[in-house]
């Protein structure tokens, strides 16, 4: 009988969670006013759940203001996954703590949700079809920390969609939106308004008194008389509404004076810092790769205000960091900053290896006084790798090359480098102290053969045979015809006759007299260039 009662208890804690994730209820916010709306969603990815959610628990202590119902459909890797939501707006019927209850789809069951319903402070005056409403969450802020302002636009009247805000700017603040929009409806001296809500957060730069700017909302009212002919070119016709915020006052304290100032100012309404390893180190061994994965998170600060965390710098450890990871995420206190750094440590040497405590300083802003997170300090007791020292003893074996050969073949290279560049500085000396080696006689037709065959092409009045020698003999000339032609007149004068010879019809009237007496003008020197000549200026091969 007792296991039997066991038995079905564990059955009832298995079935329960089944149920809760089977319906999943949300609502998109759990602080309001009295009077205003929160819209409660139901979602179930059971594609065989049919039927509405049953709302009879509700009417005790909220009035349902609508209901509509979402089907969805995902695929992913061919996986397709359908997914049903039931959206219901509610407005609650008294203040305080309010208790949404379990509500029933099939036989799934939601958990329940509690709500803080506050009273609204709104005087009984006559209001405006559309005002606007600006609030801090608090009068001062100290620097760098997070003030909320909330703007909520009020109208009793429909409105086009075309409706604008200005954008907040400040000049020594940095300003973050937080989260999109919000949507609802609050009873107001018993007329209805629809309530648009929008939230920023501010983070003054600088200490003293800040000025919240008024903030203008504008849009296009709904025409009241629909029988009225529209206006051409105005698809919206009605009248445009201009509203006004009022201007805020925030003073900003400047860092407590008892701060810490090596410690970077983190003022934050609570902060948090915890540790993951992957594997678990109570039993790791020389060699093994551990992941350790340190997260701080901040409610009131950016994830870019938040500060690198102390390296993990150990005797013992080889540390391999990755890049920091920054994700924000809103909430109704506002900004959660978080920073989570990821590194991998690697044990180096058997023992215990100490991990020193890890610290973060922290002002709290909301019960103003200084804090301490800590990672207590953590011992790794590691052991010896088997098979690290298996393949530590293949390499002792013998026949393997150990740490003396290989100094040995070290030693080996070097003298042999050496004693390769003395034999070669050897043979350099030797062949510079040899007399140098006589040209070789240059081939060919000599000069003065060159200079005969200019003479006879010349008197024979032939102009292109006397080009041809006359190129010839150029060749083994130190200048060319141009230069020398340059320095002698009559050399010049007789090419140009040539060449005119040579591109016109009357070169068989050429007399090629002048030209070889402009070749014997010039000076024996320079006109017998013999390269023979040169080569005998060089020591002869085998001096007597």
């Amino acid at each position: 009988m007792n296991r039997f009662c066991v038995l079905l208890f564990l059955l009832c804690c298995w079935t329960l969670p089944a149920q809760a994730l089977g319906l999943i209820a949300s609502v998109d916010r759990d602080q309001l006013n009295s009077g205003e709306t929160v819209e409660l969603t139901l979602e179930s990815n059971d594609a065989t759940l049919f039927g509405k959610p049953d709302l009879t628990p509700l009417d005790n202590l909220f009035e349902v203001r609508g209901t509509r119902q979402v089907n969805q459909l995902t695929t992913l890797n061919d996986d397709n996954q359908a997914t049903t939501r039931w959206i219901i707006t509610l407005q609650p019927k008294q203040t305080g703590s309010v208790t949404i209850p379990s509500l029933q789809v099939g036989d799934y069951h939601s958990l329940p949700i509690k709500l803080s319903v506050t009273q609204s402070s709104t005087s009984d005056a006559e209001l405006a079809p559309v005002f606007i409403e600006a609030s801090l969450d608090q009068p001062s802020v100290y620097v760098q920390a997070q003030a909320i302002l909330t703007l909520r636009v009020y109208h009793s009247v429909a409105l086009y969609d075309d409706s604008n805000l200005t954008p907040l700017h400040l000049q020594d603040a940095i300003v973050e939106q937080l989260g999109d929009s919000r949507t609802y409806e609050k009873l107001i001296n018993g007329v209805r308004h629809g309530v648009i809500e929008v939230r920023y957060g501010i983070y003054p730069q600088h200490s003293g008194e800040m000025l919240v700017p008024a903030l203008t909302f504008s849009a296009t009212q709904v025409d009241s008389q629909p029988n009225q002919a529209p206006v051409p070119n105005n698809p919206k016709p009605g009248k445009m509404v201009h509203v006004v915020s009022a201007q805020i006052p925030l003073q900003v304290k400047p860092k407590p004076e008892d701060y810490p100032a090596t410690s970077a100012w983190l003022p934050a309404r609570s902060l948090s810092l915890s540790e993951t390893w992957n594997p678990e180190p109570d039993h790791c061994k020389v060699g093994d790769s551990l992941t350790r994965t340190l997260t701080l998170k901040a409610e009131g600060l950016s994830s870019a205000q938040l500060p690198p965390l102390p390296a993990t710098d150990v005797n013992g450890l080889r540390r391999y960091p990755d890049l920091p990871q920054l994700s924000n995420q809103v909430t109704d206190n506002g900004m959660l900053g978080s920073r989570e750094e990821r590194e991998a440590l690697v044990p180096t040497r058997i023992g215990q290896v100490e991990l020193p405590a890890v610290e973060v300083v922290w002002w709290n802003t909301h019960e103003d006084r200084l804090e301490r997170s800590y990672l207590p300090a953590r011992t790794l007791q590691v052991a010896a790798n088997a098979s690290l020292a298996a393949q530590i003893a293949i390499e002792k074996e013998p026949g393997a090359f150990s740490e003396d050969s290989s100094l040995w073949l070290w030693q080996l290279s070097t003298l042999l480098l050496a004693c390769s560049t003395l034999i070669g500085f050897g043979l350099w000396w030797r062949a510079r102290r040899k007399p140098a080696i006589m040209r070789a006689s240059q081939t060919g037709p000599s000069p003065r053969t060159l200079l005969d065959d200019i003479k006879r092409a010349s008197l024979a009045n032939d102009p292109h045979a006397t080009r041809q020698a006359l190129d010839a003999w150029a060749r083994q000339q130190p200048e060319t015809l141009a230069e020398m032609a340059a320095r002698f007149v009559l050399l010049s004068d007789a090419l140009d006759g040539l060449n005119g010879a040579l591109y016109s019809e009357t070169g068989h009237y050429w007399q090629g007299e002048e030209l070889w007496k402009a070749i014997r003008s010039i000076p024996a020197a320079e006109r017998e260039h013999d390269v023979s000549s040169e080569a005998s200026s060089l020591p002869p091969l085998y001096p007597k």
